[in-house]
């Protein structure tokens, strides 16, 4: 059920539409997270990680973690860049608990240390695209998630993944504003679910997440827009049709379902031809699928992808 119809909000229209092309937000941002560790946080918050490599990086100068940290969208924090860097120190992440259900054969509540101990965490260097065109370069930890949902058997009945996360507005102040009906909601094709690159962060540069990026579990599907990247998650869920989306519920016209990064297909308010790599000042070209077309073109042969955005 959709919230209300508003075609003209939009994920860029939530957040300050400079604040991808100059410094001042990072600065604020950079400001917000103080300066110990280095993520800039203290030592409640983080944690080191152990960690195995792993073969899938891109060979590309890691953005500055503290511009990790600070410079993102959570909109359980509120709407500017630096609100999750100033709001989501206080988020409870211990105990916490994912529960994985639906069309399966051995549905599961899953305690997060106990998972993080299951599988190996590995180091994944990732482009991250956002689709207000700016990107960085992030070293994520995490495990793929694949894994998970091979431990609770998806039936045959299964064709999709979908990914809900926290609703606590006393925790989570940006959930008082109602523009988005939370909880945040995320989807995926089985296949794309299944995919080896499709990895649950819980970690970032060696760290354990810091909270305004998600803690303690996230979704990272490198090809699409960042927004596919649920946070904080709590439940995920095989169905057998396509779930409701969180941006696509607000304005399916602007947002589709898959939300592959392509170059040849604008939103209707920006180009994505280029984007702004934090850290830099010059444009840089969109690669198809963020430059994950060899891995994972082949699951969308067929489509059209202008219609299938």
């Amino acid at each position: 059920m959709l919230i209300r119809q508003t075609p003209d909000l939009t994920e860029n229209d939530v957040t300050d539409k400079g604040l991808y092309y100059g410094r001042r937000t990072f600065m604020t941002a950079a400001a917000a997270l103080g300066s110990t560790g280095l993520l800039g946080l203290d030592a409640a918050q983080a944690a080191p990680l152990a960690t195995v490599k792993s073969p899938y990086k891109v060979d590309e100068e890691l953005t500055d973690p503290k511009a990790i940290a600070g410079y993102n969208n959570f909109y359980e924090f509120g709407t500017d860049k630096s609100d999750p860097a100033r709001y989501a120190r206080s988020l409870k992440t211990r105990p916490w608990t994912l529960v994985v259900d639906g069309l399966c054969a051995k549905p599961q509540r899953f305690d997060i240390d106990a998972l993080m101990k299951r599988f190996p965490i590995e180091e994944r260097i990732y482009r991250h695209r956002c689709v207000e065109a700016w990107s960085m370069v992030v070293p994520w930890n995490g495990f793929p998630l694949a894994s998970l949902l091979k431990v609770v058997e998806p039936t045959s009945a299964a064709k999709f993944v979908s990914f809900t996360t926290l609703v606590d507005p006393a925790q989570m102040p940006g959930q008082k504003d109602d523009f988005i009906k939370w909880p945040y909601r995320e989807g995926l094709r089985l296949d794309e679910a299944m995919h080896p690159l499709t990895l649950l962060a819980v970690g970032i540069y060696g760290e354990t997440i810091p909270n305004q990026n998600g803690a303690p579990i996230r979704l990272v599907a490198p090809w699409k827009y960042g927004f596919k990247g649920g946070k904080s998650l709590v439940k995920i869920s095989l169905v057998d049709k396509q779930p409701q989306t969180s941006w696509n519920m607000i304005n399916g016209r602007e947002y589709g379902f898959y939300s592959n990064v392509n170059p040849e297909v604008d939103h209707p308010r920006w180009s994505q031809a280029t984007e702004r790599r934090i850290g830099e000042f010059a444009r840089r070209k969109t690669l198809p699928f963020n430059g994950y077309g060899p891995q994972v073109a082949s699951m969308y042969s067929g489509m059209d992808l202008r219609k299938f955005y």
